[in-house]
């Protein structure tokens, strides 16, 4: 057995012994794990942006053990264990993979890409005609960023989009309108629903520019810590709180940070 099986197994007994003999592990359900799911992919989300090696690698162990841990409640409920999961994933792969294990040809990453949207409209054929809808493969409990990009990815699939990216732009600027006259009009309710159709289209920009939302998002987080950090440390170094240096000192270190940080 080579190392990677070895490690494999390893763990997958480890965690028949922790389901048999820990009370927290024992008593953990499907439902009671998805909080630290959701923690533990952004970790790694964290640690995959900082570039540390040793640390991705912790992450991705605490993400693989969420994945055999369901496993292994599967296989307590008779509906699938870690082999099954494997196997799924790896005929998903081989399936969506033609140009590797088959005879289709792809010389580059576009030519993939569009052989994979393919395979994806044949799935979703073979899903409709079990009445499943288009939308059905986004997940509900998405980050709702994410989940905008892909029901407009889905929406897409099916042809229903703009025909240029540059037409997307129309659509921003009436939903700009629209939420300026209900600020004007000072309804929150339709406030917050016309912002929602804003960031909703600005997403939609993104995507057909072929951008991260969500990476551009978390980008400009970033920054603006890493700018305002430079303001709390410049305040402590005068022994000042931040509150007290003032909005005109404050958009001067900012702007300070800027060239520093740029």
């Amino acid at each position: 057995m080579n190392k990677n099986l070895e490690a494999t197994q390893r763990l997958l007994d480890i965690m028949d012994e922790l389901r048999e003999k820990c009370p927290w592990d024992r008593k953990q359900t499907f439902e009671s794990l998805i909080t630290n799911t959701v923690e533990e992919t952004y970790e790694l989300v964290d640690a995959l942006s900082g570039g540390d090696m040793q640390e991705i690698k912790k992450e991705l162990g605490d993400l693989l053990l969420q994945v055999v841990f369901y496993a292994k409640i599967g296989n307590e409920q008779g509906a699938f264990d870690f082999g099954d999961v494997a196997n799924a994933i790896s005929d998903k792969l081989v399936f969506r993979h033609p140009h590797v294990f088959g005879d289709v040809t792809a010389e580059n990453a576009e030519q993939v890409l569009h052989n994979w949207e393919e395979l994806k409209q044949r799935e979703r054929k073979m899903q409709q005609l079990k009445n499943r809808s288009v939308m059905s493969g986004v997940p509900r409990s998405l980050p709702p960023l994410v989940k905008a990009f892909r029901i407009q990815e889905k929406a897409s699939a099916v042809g229903f989009d703009w025909a240029a990216a540059d037409d997307v732009w129309e659509k921003v600027k009436e939903e700009i309108c629209e939420f300026e006259t209900e600020v004007k009009n000072n309804d929150k309710d339709k406030m917050q629903a016309e912002f929602g159709d804003l960031l909703f289209a600005m997403v939609n920009a993104a995507r057909l520019y072929g951008l991260s939302p969500e990476a551009a998002l978390e980008a400009t987080n970033r920054k603006f810590l890493e700018r305002f950090d430079h303001i709390e440390q410049t305040a402590q170094q005068e022994g000042v709180e931040v509150k007290d240096l003032g909005i005109d000192r404050m958009e001067e270190l900012w702007q300070q940070a800027k060239k520093i940080k740029h």
